[in-house]
């Protein structure tokens, strides 16, 4: 337990940096509420009346999902890019058989038209 404490009030610390700043940004920030606030930022241009009504279509979503499976997938691929010589076969055969399995989702989501931006 002596080798967690320090963790330990290290979390505790942030937590309570986390909530405190939010109190103190609750209890303390202005209070003066307007249209120009309310409204949807997009860029400064003006706002489109989808952007108002506050919703994205779900293809929005499948897509960030998509993106954000497949950039878990390079990320895996980095640190066994580097040890390949250590792991020999046994981490080329592993490798091969997590490819084959992001493979197999991502020829999924092309057959059902996940990749086609309508």
């Amino acid at each position: 337990m002596e080798l967690y404490t320090p963790v330990l009030v290290l979390a505790a610390l942030a937590a309570l940096f986390a909530v405190g700043s939010v109190a103190m940004s609750t209890m303390v920030g202005p209070k003066r509420y307007n249209r120009a606030k309310s409204d949807s930022y997009e860029c400064g241009i003006e706002p489109t009346p989808q952007a108002l009504s506050g919703r994205f279509p779900v293809k929005y979503y499948i897509t960030a999902m998509l993106f954000i499976v497949f950039d878990i997938e390079i990320i895996f691929l980095y640190p066994w890019a580097v040890r390949f010589d250590a792991m020999s076969w046994f981490g080329l055969v592993e490798m091969v058989l997590f490819i084959a399995t992001v493979f197999v989702a991502y020829a999924y989501v092309w057959r059902r038209g996940g990749l086609d931006w309508d």
